[in-house]
C-alpha cells in the first residue's frame, strides 16, 4: 500500500524537525518546495507523506527529512556553490537551489534527468545544472565546490569527490554497501578529509561508477 499523505508541506515540516533538524532556512525550504512536483505522476497523492516513493530503474526518491538532515549537515549559505551526486527526479535539488547560489548536479540515469530539468524548469528554478554521467567523477568543470551531497552509498569516498571540494568546504556522503549505512559529515582539511561526526543512520541504493559500485558487483 502506498503511503498516505500526512499534512503536505506542514507534515513534512514537522517530520524534519523530528528528525532533528533545527536550521529555520532548511525548514522553510522544505515548506516552500512542492514536492508533489518532483515526483512520478502515480505517486502525486502521497507526496506529502515523509518517506521514500519509488521512482523508475529500481531507484527511491530520498526520505524528506532525511534530505533534511543530510542539507542542514553541508550548512550551506546563500553564496555557496554545492554539487549532489544523485538528482533523481529533483526534490532534493530544489531544497539546495533555495539554500546555495549554485547547484551542480549529476544524475546516472538520463530519463530521470531529463525528467528533474523539466520539474526544475517548471518550478521557475534557474541556478541549477543537471548532468548525465557517473557521480563518482564529480563534476570538475565547475570546481571547487563549497559543498558536496552524496545521495548513494560506497563504504567511501570517492576521490575525485573529495578532490573538488574546497579547503574548508563540507561532504555528506551514506558510506556502506547499500542496504544500511551511516551517513557521515566531513571536512576539507589541507591533508584531505576529517570525519566530523555521523548525522544519521539509514537505507541507500548504491553507488555507481567508476569509484563506485561497477555493474554486476556484489
Amino acid at each position: 500500500m502506498a503511503p498516505r499523505a500526512a499534512g503536505g508541506h506542514a507534515g513534512l515540516v514537522a517530520a524534519a524537525r523530528q528528525a532533528g533538524v533545527t536550521d529555520v532556512r532548511v525548514l522553510a525550504a522544505i515548506g516552500a518546495v512542492p514536492r508533489a512536483a518532483f515526483v512520478p505522476a502515480a505517486q502525486a497523492e502521497s507526496a506529502g507523506a515523509d518517506a521514500p516513493l519509488p521512482i523508475p530503474h529500481g531507484q527511491v526518491t530520498t526520505q524528506p527529512s532525511l534530505s533534511a538532515v543530510m542539507i542542514a549537515g553541508i550548512a550551506l549559505g546563500d553564496g555557496d556553490q554545492v554539487l549532489e551526486i544523485g538528482t533523481g527526479y529533483g526534490y532534493q535539488t530544489a531544497l539546495l537551489a533555495r539554500l546555495a547560489a549554485r547547484v551542480v548536479s549529476v544524475e546516472f540515469w538520463a530519463d530521470a534527468a531529463e525528467h528533474a530539468r523539466r520539474s526544475l524548469s517548471g518550478q521557475g528554478i534557474g541556478n541549477v545544472l543537471v548532468v548525465t554521467g557517473d557521480g563518482t567523477e564529480g563534476y570538475p568543470a565547475r570546481a571547487p565546490y563549497d559543498a558536496v551531497l552524496v545521495s548513494a552509498a560506497f563504504p567511501e569516498v570517492p576521490p575525485p569527490l573529495a578532490a573538488q571540494l574546497r579547503p574548508g568546504g563540507r561532504l555528506v556522503q551514506p558510506v556502506g554497501p547499500g542496504g544500511r549505512e551511516e551517513v557521515v559529515l566531513y571536512e576539507r582539511q589541507p591533508d584531505g578529509l576529517r570525519r566530523v561526526r555521523t548525522l544519521t543512520t539509514a537505507s541507500f541504493v548504491r553507488l555507481r561508477g567508476r569509484h563506485g559500485f561497477q555493474e554486476g558487483q556484489a
